[in-house]
């Protein structure tokens, strides 16, 4: 007995040797890979509302199965685009390839007059911002989650932001204001608030080209009428795109495009869709079937 432990207990730890041998060999292979997105040499876009263009799109995740086929469409500086389609259809990997998380089959995407792939991706992210339904969320206060850690931003600048958003009294009503402590993931704000405090993320950064990804799909009527009013003021400022799942979040919207199986089915102004009864928007307002695009 004296001499099986010693040998049972060598074996334990040539086991646990060749799991930390596996681990470091596997360790070693996720360090030595590298990203597919290469950053451009491109650090200025012009100043103001930015540009949108798409020019023969092509995007897949997998080869056998493309998600976005031949995508044209242009939105001036200032514009307002609503895209509308069911799930599916390609509205999301549209703001995907735009954010650059992903390099495109083939086409061109151009903000601002510039192909996205000849600019660095912090000259892109300052001037490009999103808001989801899924907000995220760092272990910190809530100046920190707003800021992102920007030692930069100044309370006052975020007084004065959420002021012009209408939020500031949300902030207010936080239990130690812009000190209070928020954990990470979400937890501890509500779907409304989560919204609220996505929008004004956004608004800090002072985007040139703003995207919404359905941000008011999960909130009250009246959470939902201090977002749009949010919604609003943001828009003054930059070119925004608005996904939507429902119709009534884009009658303020100065184009729609309709997307189905990663196609653009319809491009126009909004006005002359909805006064066209062949068109699939005006389809959709008359039936009111909004149940099409989920």
């Amino acid at each position: 007995q004296m001499l099986n432990d010693p040998i049972e207990m060598l074996g334990d730890q040539v086991q646990e040797f060749q799991k930390a041998k596996s681990g470091m060999l596997r360790s070693r292979e996720l360090l030595s890979l590298r990203s597919e997105i290469e950053n451009g040499r491109e650090d200025q876009l012009p100043e103001g509302p930015l540009g949108l263009e798409f020019k023969q799109v092509n995007f897949s995740y997998n080869e056998d199965k493309p998600v976005l086929q031949n995508i044209n469409f242009a939105i001036k500086p200032g514009e307002r685009l609503g895209i509308i389609g069911r799930t599916g259809s390609g509205k999301s990997s549209l703001s995907r390839v735009l954010l650059r998380l992903y390099n495109l089959d083939s086409g061109t995407i151009r903000v601002g007059g510039k192909d996205i792939t000849e600019l660095t991706l912090p000259a892109l992210y300052r001037r490009v911002g999103m808001v989801t339904q899924d907000v995220q969320l760092f272990d910190g206060t809530l100046r920190d989650n707003l800021t992102l850690f920007n030692q930069d931003v100044s309370d006052q600048i975020i007084k004065e932001t959420t002021d012009r958003l209408g939020l500031s009294h949300w902030i207010e009503s936080q239990p130690a204001g812009l000190d209070t402590h928020l954990k990470a993931g979400g937890s501890s704000l509500s779907a409304g608030e989560a919204q609220l405090f996505a929008l004004t993320r956004v608004f800090l950064t002072e985007p040139s080209l703003v995207i919404l990804d359905e941000p008011s799909s999960r909130l009250d009527a009246a959470t939902e009428s201090m977002l749009q009013s949010a919604i609003d003021q943001l828009m003054k400022q930059c070119t925004g795109i608005i996904i939507a799942h429902r119709l009534a979040t884009l009658e303020k919207v100065d184009q729609i495009m309709v997307l189905g199986d990663g196609k653009v089915l319809e491009f126009g102004a909004r006005k002359a869709l909805a006064s066209d009864p062949a068109s699939h928007y005006a389809r959709l307002l008359i039936t009111g079937r909004e149940e099409e695009l989920a």
